[in-house]
């Protein structure tokens, strides 16, 4: 081959590679300015021209993608792309895609898978403030849930004598007259022990008599 061919050869693939690589970068500027700009449904079909026009893959592509279909509320197909976001060798992305597995899972009320993701967030990455605030506040607000449900289970099933009483009680705040109602649901408590199924209305009038007293 001459000089000439080889130089129009070297010509002709290095420009190739150039134009790939201008289209490629225009691409990621494109989702990541649809993303940016809320537009998700466009945000997903931006990204995805990557996976299949460029075949470009990476874990902060996949989690985009999920943050994309989970505000786009496509969270099946958001979850997908979280999951292969945690292959990633790096720790902060992937508990950012456990935590965001987590929300998903809490707003299904899937409240113990919920808890699990965050928890795996945090092993991953215990720097993860949100994810441990989310770990944190499902945790005790499970914790209160249970209490309530033994509470409840723990509740005698009030009497004919207890409902009249409650419903006399009802009128008498109606009326505002929240001490005399408090009166008639503590006289009646004397009397016939399942009206401790009406327990949180004697505290509220209790609570209420109080503050009127100051």
């Amino acid at each position: 081959m001459s000089w000439s061919k080889w130089i129009l050869t070297v010509f002709l693939i290095i420009p190739s590679s150039w134009t790939y690589v201008t289209r490629l970068n225009t691409a990621i500027k494109v989702a990541e300015r649809s993303y940016a700009e809320a537009k998700y449904e466009e945000s997903v079909a931006n990204h995805l021209i990557l996976i299949n026009d460029f075949e470009y893959k990476s874990a902060e592509l996949s989690f985009d993608l999920g943050l994309s279909h989970q505000y786009a509320e496509k969270v099946d197909e958001a979850q997908t792309w979280y999951d292969q976001a945690t292959q990633s060798p790096k720790k902060m992305l992937v508990s950012f895609a456990f935590n965001q597995s987590g929300v998903i899972a809490g707003n299904k009320k899937e409240y113990q898978a919920a808890l699990s993701k965050f928890q795996s967030a945090l092993i991953k990455d215990p720097t993860n403030e949100q994810a441990r605030y989310n770990y944190e506040m499902l945790s005790r607000w499970l914790k209160r849930d249970e209490e309530r449900k033994n509470q409840d289970k723990n509740k005698p099933e009030p009497s004919e004598f207890a409902k009249r009483k409650k419903a006399e009680a009802d009128r008498l705040v109606e009326q505002f007259r929240f001490n005399d109602a408090l009166k008639v649901m503590q006289e009646a408590l004397a009397q016939d022990t399942t009206v401790a199924a009406y327990q949180d209305f004697i505290t509220t009038l209790q609570e209420v008599v109080e503050i009127d007293e100051k």
